[in-house]
């Protein structure tokens, strides 16, 4: 569903524009260095947009400095003091993430939209399942997506009415049915882009399994312009997840696409080792490719006919197989040496 098109900072949202990838930063935003040095990492890992709490006037006054010595836009995470906004803001924040609902006064909310509104910078509005009014979980008998979409358009309506639309909406519940249903909804009220997540998922095995089945319903809807997985966990972790989850939907072409086959009796090489370090292996690559992990060479030349390239195991020995076909083979020991050496000529030898 296509979306009014926002800038941030260098990028752009929206309007048909490809999905990009958040995380957030769990550094202290006062410690410039730890802060850069993960923005950094996370940037390199294919992160698009980075977002940085700011609880603190000293981690907002710091987002100066950190917005010079990193590439994507930074979003300012901000809650309950209006001051911190309006500080973000004047010092480089690309977009800021606010509720209006706990800034306070009309006129404090008025005073940040006045600041983004002379410097064109996009407000987030985001509304968790966790933080509905009380007005709303009366009418609607506790929480449900009806009432996280109209807290969000509410909450909407608030800066609409002070002359800026230059918005984002994030509604977000740890309820996966729930927010995929949320997000069906709102995407028929609204033509602001939508940041997608599941809030509060779990841990990297948890929160992966329930933001690939949330993310997947919304985004295969045509729901969607950016994307956070958010999982307790390292946030490189969120980043790598987000990239899978669009490219097995198609949303996403960069990278390599890593296959295995599960483990049985007749596998003879150590098959889980192998298949996690060719993951490992494959992430420092831009190719958009398919390589196959296969434990045997029973089914595995079949099963990897359909890869660009490959590896099936033996006793002690595998295949290197090279679009469906078996190209070499090599001891166990150099399997994935030999992998290696095929993805650096790649280029050289597939042109």
């Amino acid at each position: 569903m296509k979306t009014k098109a926002i800038q941030i900072g260098n990028r752009v949202i929206g309007g048909g524009n490809p999905i990009l990838i958040q995380s957030m930063t769990n550094t202290k935003t006062e410690d410039v260095v730890a802060t850069v040095g993960q923005i950094r990492q996370l940037t390199d890992a294919g992160c698009d947009i980075i977002r940085c709490a700011c609880p603190t006037m000293e981690a907002a006054k710091a987002l100066a400095e950190i917005k010079k010595q990193i590439s994507i836009p930074l979003v300012a995470d901000i809650h309950f003091d209006y001051q911190l906004a309006i500080a973000a803001m004047e010092n480089g924040a690309d977009k800021i993430r606010i509720n209006p609902g706990n800034i306070g006064s009309k006129e404090r909310v008025k005073a940040v939209v006045d600041v983004a509104k002379e410097r064109n910078i996009p407000i987030r509005v985001g509304v968790n399942s966790g933080s509905l009014e009380k007005d709303l979980l009366e009418k609607y008998h506790g929480v449900t997506a009806e009432a996280i979409v109209e807290s969000a358009l509410g909450q909407v309506a608030i800066i609409e009415d002070l002359g800026y639309d230059n918005l984002v909406i994030s509604i977000k519940s740890s309820d996966v049915m729930m927010c995929v249903k949320a997000h069906e909804l709102i995407a028929q009220k609204t033509s602001y882009p939508l940041h997608v997540g599941i809030t509060e998922a779990g841990t990297v095995t948890r929160g992966n399994i329930k933001s690939a089945i949330g993310l997947g319903l919304i985004l295969s809807q045509g729901i969607g312009d950016t994307i956070r997985v958010s999982l307790t966990g390292d946030p490189i972790e969120e980043i790598k997840s987000a990239k899978m989850i669009l490219r097995t939907l198609g949303l996403r072409r960069d990278g390599i696409e890593v296959v295995s086959c599960p483990t049985c009796g007749r596998t003879q090489i150590d098959l889980i080792g192998l298949a996690n370090r060719v993951e490992n292996l494959v992430e420092n690559y831009p190719y958009h490719i398919k390589v196959a992990v296969m434990g045997c060479v029973v089914n595995g030349p079949g099963e990897a006919r359909s890869a660009d390239l490959g590896v099936a195991g033996g006793i002690g020995e595998g295949l290197i197989l090279k679009h469906g076909e078996i190209y070499k083979k090599v001891p166990e020991a150099e399997l994935l040496d030999s992998l290696k050496y095929e993805l650096d000529h790649w280029e050289e030898t597939n042109d």
